[in-house]
């Protein structure tokens, strides 16, 4: 009898297969910068409003004193008590406008990956954004109370560790800083598995979004495990190519002086879009690993 399949042993194969297919990363990519590229510009134009009446100068960030990390912290808290009340102005209408526009731009741009991806498969994808758009606004609920949370919690670390009566402690604060920040990480991904997989569960069985997220925690354990290994991998992988994007950033440092600053900005840019690019790719490989393992555990079921 053959071994159990673990959930990351197929992946290199479902790698293979989007790597051949180029046009389904292309697609994930191109929704993706389609939101991501207004969003940007909409933030640079506000922050150069807010700059305008509030400059570098009175705030005093223009003389942080960067030979002193805890005079430069101090600096800094003074300076964003004076930016609060415009960011917080700016916020009060960016963050629901970029939510809606978030979840109208993935519902469509998933759902044209998807039906994309099911021209090659058996079952095939129909195209069913409205569906996809319910389901990413719960996703975005989830991810919203995961950021509120860690945020708390770094908040919490800051007062505890670093009071301005006593010494701060330095150590302590970034002990609890990282394992906050690992253990928020690790939550999303042992969470977030039934709202990725349920917008497949909408199309692939042809059932409404509250059908799918109910269904998507009734799964049973064998299919649910592989769900969750592959998210907590696809989690790793993400940390990995950050720290690869950073290594390519900073890899050219030591030749500053010969490169020029303008290539070194180049460099870096390269980096980031190195690092979205293979994210993208990577998501689609998750979407290709779900598709197959429900054909393994429940497209028996249903066409029986």
């Amino acid at each position: 009898m053959a071994a159990p399949l673990r959930g990351t042993q197929s992946l290199v194969g479902q790698m293979g297969w989007v790597f051949d297919r180029p046009s389904l990363t292309a697609l994930e990519v191109a929704w993706r910068w389609v939101f991501g590229i207004p969003f940007l510009l909409v933030c640079w134009m506000q922050a150069q409003r807010i700059l305008a009446v509030l400059t570098l100068e009175t705030s005093g960030l223009d003389a942080i004193n960067p030979q002193n990390p805890w005079v430069a912290a101090v600096q800094l808290d003074r300076a964003l008590a004076l930016y609060q009340p415009h960011v917080a102005g700016v916020l009060r209408w960016l963050l629901p406008t970029a939510a809606l526009a978030w979840v109208v731009v993935c519902g469509l741009g998933r759902s044209l990956v998807l039906w994309r991806m099911g021209v090659n498969l058996e079952p095939r994808l129909p195209f069913r954004p409205i569906r996809i758009m319910v389901l990413q606004a719960a996703w975005l609920a989830l991810f919203a109370a995961i950021c509120w949370g860690w945020l708390r919690s770094m908040q919490w670390a800051a007062a505890t560790h670093i009071a301005t009566a006593g010494e701060p402690d330095l150590i302590g604060y970034s002990m609890w800083a990282i394992f906050l920040s690992l253990g928020f990480f690790t939550a999303w991904a042992l969470l977030s598995w039934p709202l990725a997989i349920a917008p497949l569960l909408a199309l692939l069985e042809d059932c409404t979004p509250a059908q799918a997220l109910a269904r998507s925690l009734r799964l049973g354990k064998l299919f649910t495990s592989k769900l969750v290994e592959i998210n907590l991998v696809m989690g790793i992988v993400k940390l990995a190519l950050i720290v690869v994007a950073m290594v390519l950033s900073a890899a050219p440092l030591p030749f500053s002086d010969q490169l020029g600053a303008d290539t070194l900005h180049w460099i870096t840019a390269t980096a980031a879009i190195f690092y979205l690019v293979a994210s993208d790719y990577f998501q689609v490989v998750r979407l290709k690993g779900f598709v197959e393992f429900w054909k393994m555990f429940r497209g028996g079921e249903l066409e029986s």
